[in-house]
């Protein structure tokens, strides 16, 4: 089979072979160096200082968040961005028990303890008897678990802790309707998050990273713990101050924190339990994230559907024929109509179209019954507001990027 012009993709960074397999050859080229990439993989790259060449119609993030990606600007460029919430949402909620366990019983500091023990059998067993009462924890039944964010990974963690015999008490102002659905019927709903940390004996935090939920934990709420309390943060590092945590920790208000993200101000720390950023490294959720991303960096180029985009609507479309039309424009008045005069001027039948908007952002697809010529990716390009055309008959031949 001759295909003479395969979609080119770039990855940044080491992407699960299960997923890059999904990229079916000779439609595809797949590499770390591509010259004019069509569209990027990335897990932790930081894109933000990075030239993205015009030619990139869509940014893929094998994870949850998008921080390291400079969505706004793309968006401006019409170039959606799709992350893959859920696919390692198991990997962290392993995690996150685990770090719950480990402060409930006070494993780091016993095996801190063990490590710095010398002497021979009978007198490391005395040193173990004398010692032990130190490190004596509490279990979880009875106790309460905080909850602050209940999307995939929340639900799961508090799924997990109720089958433990814990109380649950969530927060989320923004949850899905899927995510309700999905959350445990014995899940108290707390409506602030201020609530949350007055009423939890462990708080554990799940939300992205935004200028809204950056420092969500700060010097004033950090004031509401309940004496002894334990925050478990395997969201992103920006959600707690950790100058706040640390105030917290001296007055005993937080007996202690466990996170995914290691800083140079709590290095060290007596009561600080800090991972090397685990929390999606399992070789399941690295393939869950490829295969995922991949899945849907495919539909986009191919059928320009969006599932799971941080800047654009969902919008998926079945194709009713062999030849359809992306638009990706502002949300603005009159748009629809264009573009639908546009395409009747150029005598094409439309088969089905759907118009869906997010923000300022809105995006179109055409299913024509046969295809569009230049000129009319031309005029559609030309229309005010118009960020981006794509053509997708079955080969993906045309393209216009403003």
């Amino acid at each position: 089979m001759t295909v003479t012009n395969p979609q080119q993709i770039l990855v940044l960074n080491a992407i699960s072979a299960v997923g890059l397999q999904r990229f079916p050859e000779p439609q595809y080229q797949v590499g770390k160096v591509v010259a004019q990439p069509d569209a990027i993989l990335v897990r932790s790259q930081d894109m933000h200082q990075m030239e993205i060449a015009p030619s990139v119609k869509v940014v893929g993030r094998a994870g949850a968040g998008t921080n390291n990606i400079p969505v706004a600007a793309l968006t401006q460029r019409g170039v959606p961005v799709f992350n893959t919430p859920g696919a390692n949402a198991n990997a962290v909620k392993e995690l996150v028990l685990v770090g719950l366990l480990m402060a409930a019983r006070n494993v780091l500091p016993a095996v801190r303890f063990v490590d710095a023990l010398v002497g021979d059998d009978q007198s490391l067993h005395e040193q173990v008897e004398s010692g032990k009462k130190n490190f004596a924890g509490n279990e979880l039944p009875g106790r309460t678990l905080g909850v602050v964010g209940l999307g995939k990974v929340g639900s799961l963690v508090a799924d997990a802790a109720i089958k433990l015999g814990m109380d649950v008490l969530g927060y989320d102002p923004e949850i899905t309707v899927d995510a309700a659905w999905s959350l445990p019927a014995q899940v108290r709903r707390a409506h602030s998050v201020e609530e949350v940390l007055r009423g939890s004996d462990f708080i554990t935090l799940h939300v992205p990273l935004l200028p809204a939920t950056r420092h969500l934990i700060d010097a004033a709420r950090a004031e509401l713990f309940k004496p002894g309390a334990v925050l478990l943060n395997f969201s992103r590092e920006g959600i707690a101050d950790n100058a706040a945590l640390l105030a917290a920790l001296s007055a005993q208000r937080l007996r202690a924190y466990v996170c995914d993200f290691p800083a140079a101000v709590l290095q060290g720390h007596p009561q600080v339990l800090a991972l090397p950023h685990l929390g999606a490294s399992t070789a399941e959720a690295e393939d869950n994230c490829a295969v995922m991303v991949v899945d849907q960096v495919r539909d986009f180029l191919e059928n320009g559907n969006i599932q799971n985009a941080v800047n654009f609507p969902n919008v998926v479309m079945p194709r009713e024929s062999g030849y359809r039309l992306a638009v990706t424009h502002g949300n603005v008045p009159n748009m629809v109509a264009q573009i639908s005069s546009a395409v009747a001027r150029a005598g094409l039948n439309i088969h089905n179209m759907l118009n869906k908007s997010r923000g300022e952002i809105a995006y179109t697809l055409v299913d024509v019954e046969s295809a569009a010529t230049s000129t009319l990716i031309a005029e559609l390009g030309a229309i005010a507001g118009v960020l981006a055309v794509r053509d997708l008959p079955p080969n993906l031949a045309v393209s216009f990027n403003r």
